[in-house]
């Protein structure tokens, strides 16, 4: 048995692991189960009390219900997060290809464009239909075959075509990477779990919106301008009597109506965290820092969503006055004590003191003076004008620059600032600064952005297809062991061990890289154990032949498998690279169907030429007779 232990234990390291990373899995289905019956219990008890209650106001009772339920278990994050995710095609939801256009950019950078240059463009806006090659190169060609210089309409006299174009593609460049940065904060925003956004193309962008029910609002919100605001951060003798009214409203909610263990805001050195997280459930998430000058709060990642249920409670909402807002900032800090995420909790003014249509350009750099990264914004007359006038009355205020209600920016209005141009300061670095000013531009889109291609799959259509899935996979596989037994006998029945670990690996795989799981993603496992007995009927024609001519069994498995790698790996190498090529040219279904197949075959291999292996050693070393069929 020693010449089997390394092998032994590589096979057993594998199937731990595959188990470990496939049980949030499990665990995420037996969490779905239980909260959905325990949600069913609730409605039940509700509508007997309130059998006329509507059902907007049922849902929302029993959302909030779901959200403690989540936050009194963590684990249950945890599982969602790590379990085997869904496709659109197995959990329902949008997918949309979005076309940034560009056209309209361009018409809106030219200066005097004249009947020539919209026909021009029309033309070239045609052409890029067909083509690869990005609008401004073909605008530009057009415009030079006519013998004119493109100064004619973009830029200045003292630039040549070269530097204009340079310029022109960099902006074509920049406004798909504007219009994925907003539609990245909308969906955020908007709360999609595990939404995919990725570019394609020169101007296309691929939006995946899994479990969206209200297709025409999602629709909305993708296509719509980004929501930029400048709002006033209110001071901290106005915001600590607030947070200590919330604290105090949950201490006592907490503890059966009793507000006398709400006393300070500071946890004296003789009582635990866990005594101070009772008497102070609110300021134990929300941490201040008491040697800052503002009332800021500091989150932890992993405590958000529960600080989101705590404002969204009924009781809360009535201390919270109607005209301010706690907002989040746009992206948390690592925190150098504990090495966690934390966002800064602000709460600001409701009304906007000014919006980003008045944005007209933003520019990030490095101030000569002090090297710090900077982002000068400049605004239109109207803008000027309302900047000068609200800097000039809020001197030595915070104003929060707030994208689709996150807070990139809270910088500290040190004095009036006329005409319009404004300077952002404290970035970490240049490329902080430059989000930043992708993030200020984008306060009105440059260009719109068009939805050329539409496919909703309802949640329903997509259980349905996991069931026919999961049929059609053990209809495969049941077939498939039936074949091997009866064709194949003892060794049929190593091949359908050696097929069950195949599965079990491969969906481990699946789970560890937290691939997604689609309909094609099935076919391909499907397809796979089809394949995956293949290089087991190939070993075992091999043994068969070499026990004809007289040799042992020992002798015979030796020669079957080496005489078999050579065909086993041709076929599966080229079948290989077939879903290389299938995953890196093909688009989101085909890619799924990729994947599961380059996956499965590296688990074939593995199961037909280690357990298969072992299985078969350890028999002829104990003598055991091994019936081939």
């Amino acid at each position: 048995m020693k010449e089997f232990r390394f092998r032994i234990i590589l096979i057993g390291l594998f199937v731990a692991l595959s188990i470990y990373l496939l049980y949030p899995t499990f665990a995420d289905y037996q969490n779905t189960q239980t909260i959905e019956k325990r949600l069913s219990s609730i409605a039940d008890s509700v509508l007997a009390v309130n059998p006329t209650l509507e059902k907007a106001d049922l849902n929302q009772i029993l959302e909030l219900e779901e959200d403690n339920i989540k936050i009194a278990d963590p684990s249950i994050k945890n599982a969602r997060e790590k379990r085997v995710k869904l496709g659109l095609d197995l959990q329902g939801g949008m997918y949309l290809v979005m076309e940034v256009n560009t056209a309209k950019l361009l018409e809106k950078l030219a200066k005097e464009p004249d009947a020539k240059f919209y026909e021009l463009l029309k033309a070239a806006e045609e052409e890029t239909r067909l083509s690869e090659e990005n609008l401004v190169s073909i605008l530009a060609a057009k415009i030079q075959a006519e013998g004119k210089r493109l100064s004619l309409y973009f830029g200045s006299i003292r630039e040549d075509d070269a530097e204009i174009i340079a310029r022109l593609e960099e902006q074509e460049n920049d406004a798909v990477t504007r219009a994925i940065e907003i539609i990245n904060n909308r969906v955020n925003q908007y709360g999609v779990s595990e939404p995919s956004i990725q570019k394609q193309g020169s101007r296309r962008i691929i939006v995946e919106l899994p479990g969206i029910a209200k297709e025409e609002e999602a629709k909305r919100l993708l296509q719509g301008s980004a929501l930029l605001e400048f709002k006033f951060v209110k001071e901290s003798d106005f915001t600590v009597p607030i947070l200590n009214r919330i604290d105090e409203v949950l201490a006592a909610s907490f503890s059966g109506g009793d507000t006398s263990a709400a006393a300070d805001t500071t946890a004296p050195e003789d009582i635990s965290e866990e005594e101070f997280a009772k008497k102070h459930p609110f300021f134990a998430i929300a941490r201040i820092n008491p040697q800052s000058q503002f009332a800021d709060g500091f989150v932890a990642e992993d405590e958000k969503e529960k600080v989101d249920a705590y404002l969204k409670r009924p009781e809360i909402q009535n201390v919270i006055p109607d005209n301010v807002e706690f907002l989040y900032a746009a992206k948390p800090f690592v925190n150098a004590e504990d090495g966690k995420n934390y966002y800064r909790l602000f709460l600001v003014n409701k009304a906007p003191e000014l919006t980003g249509g008045v944005i007209v350009d933003a520019q990030a750099n490095i101030d000569p003076q002090t090297t710090e990264p900077i982002v000068t914004m400049q605004m239109n007359s109207e803008g000027a004008r309302e900047w000068a006038r609200i800097t000039g009355a809020n001197v030595n205020k915070r104003c929060a620059i707030i994208l689709d209600g996150g807070v990139y920016s809270a910088p500290t209005i040190n004095e009036k600032i006329p005409g319009g141009s404004s300077r952002i300061s404290g970035m970490e670095d240049l490329n902080e600064a430059k989000l930043l000013e992708i993030v200020l531009k984008a306060g009105a889109l440059p260009a719109p952005v068009d939805i050329i291609e539409e496919r909703t799959v309802g949640p329903s259509l997509g259980q349905d297809s996991i069931m026919q899935g999961f049929n059609s996979t053990l209809l495969g596989f049941f077939l498939v062991a039936v074949f091997m037994i009866f064709y194949y006998k003892k060794a049929g029945t190593i091949a359908d061990l050696a097929l069950f670990f195949t599965l079990l690996f491969i969906m481990g795989i699946l789970a560890g890289f937290q691939a997604t799981l689609t309909l094609p993603g099935i076919a391909g496992i499907i397809l796979t154990i089809g394949m995956a007995v293949d290089a087991n009927i190939i070993i075992y024609e091999r043994i068969r032949e070499e026990l004809t001519t007289g040799k042992t069994v020992k002798a015979a498995i030796d020669s079957g498998f080496a005489n078999s790698y050579s065909a086993i790996f041709d076929s599966n190498i080229t079948t290989f690279f077939t879903g290389i090529i299938l995953y890196q040219f093909g688009s989101g279904p085909i890619q799924g169907f990729a994947l599961t197949l380059m996956i499965g075959i590296v688990s074939t291999l593995f199961s037909a030429l280690v357990i298969t292996r072992v299985v078969f050693d350890m028999m002829a070393a104990k003598g055991h007779k091994i019936n081939i069929g």
